[in-house]
């Protein structure tokens, strides 16, 4: 049985709409769940599974409060959880459920791009209603060529999931590919994953401002999209934006470089939210001061 937006039973509602009210009742705040090995220790925990699982339910609880979530959606990075194998994976299905049972928003940062009968294998563990590990959305990468991606984005707009493709990252390496075309007549790799996502959510949306595919992009390197040719406006769906706080990007910052684009943007934080930990109230009062920031 899937879910309306309010929580009734019934067809789920798009994610793009979805979002779209969680970013305008919560603000566009994105906790990123990293149950790094430091960040464990400095909250006085194993690196273990039974740690992971009790550092991922006190984050699910600081962002949650009694009027309901106090941020747009939580990101659990899935590599710091497969690394515990099955266990650690057992753990993430836990979070994922607390969190839809609170209301909260997931989107599984697993990063997945391949092809054929493989790809429908990820989409299957990320975004089908039957999976453990479905969340209301997932990072997928495109460089095996957008293309591969569209069984995925087609079949979480089914399920009324989405999908946030990599499109402009910060790690210095990303340029290699990134970039590649930047000034031809094609123009960058970028700018080209940016078109088909817009075309894609122009097929799917119907009436909703957004479809169910976001991009991420950045933080740090969003003043890069436009000398790359990116028109973040069309895209028709949310911009994912990591970086924001320790890794460097001021709420005032971004503001100026994702220009008009603005309103699309859910900045995410971890380890700037996490440090505050493993005290729930210290963590409530980051979560609140991001949360201001960000308004």
């Amino acid at each position: 049985m899937t879910t309306t937006a309010t929580g009734g039973a019934g067809p789920r509602a798009p994610f793009g709409r979805r979002l779209a009210h969680a970013m305008e009742t919560a603000g566009p705040l994105c906790l990123g769940v990293d149950p790094h090995p430091g960040l464990l220790r400095q909250w006085g925990l194993s690196d273990t599974p039974a740690g992971l699982e009790a550092f991922s339910l006190t984050a699910l609880e600081a962002a949650v409060g009694p009027e309901g979530p106090r941020v747009a959606a939580i990101k659990p990075q899935v590599a710091l959880y497969e690394r515990h194998g099955s266990a650690g994976l057992a753990a993430l299905e836990r979070l994922l459920a607390a969190a839809r049972d609170a209301g909260v928003l997931t989107i599984a940062d697993a990063k997945r791009g391949d092809i054929g009968s493989t790809m429908d294998g990820y989409a299957a563990a990320w975004i089908a209603d039957a999976s453990p590990l479905a969340a209301d959305a997932v990072t997928l990468s495109p460089y095996l060529g957008f293309g591969t991606l569209v069984p995925t984005i087609r079949a979480a707009h089914e399920a009324g999931r989405g999908v946030f493709v990599l499109a402009l990252t910060s790690n210095p390496e990303g340029r290699e590919v990134q970039h590649v075309g930047e000034g031809s007549a094609e123009g960058s790799v970028a700018r080209r994953i940016a078109a088909a996502a817009a075309a894609e959510n122009a097929a799917l949306r119907g009436d909703d401002a957004w479809g169910p595919v976001g991009l991420v992009l950045g933080a740090t390197v969003a003043a890069e999209a436009d000398r790359l040719g990116l028109d973040l406006p069309a895209l028709g769906g949310p911009l994912l934006a990591p970086g924001f706080g320790v890794q460097g990007a001021t709420a005032r910052g971004m503001r100026a470089d994702f220009g008009t684009a603005w309103p699309q943007v859910l900045a995410t934080s971890s380890r700037g939210i996490l440090s505050a930990g493993p005290s729930v109230a210290s963590l409530v009062d980051t979560i609140e001061e991001n949360r201001a920031a960000l308004r």
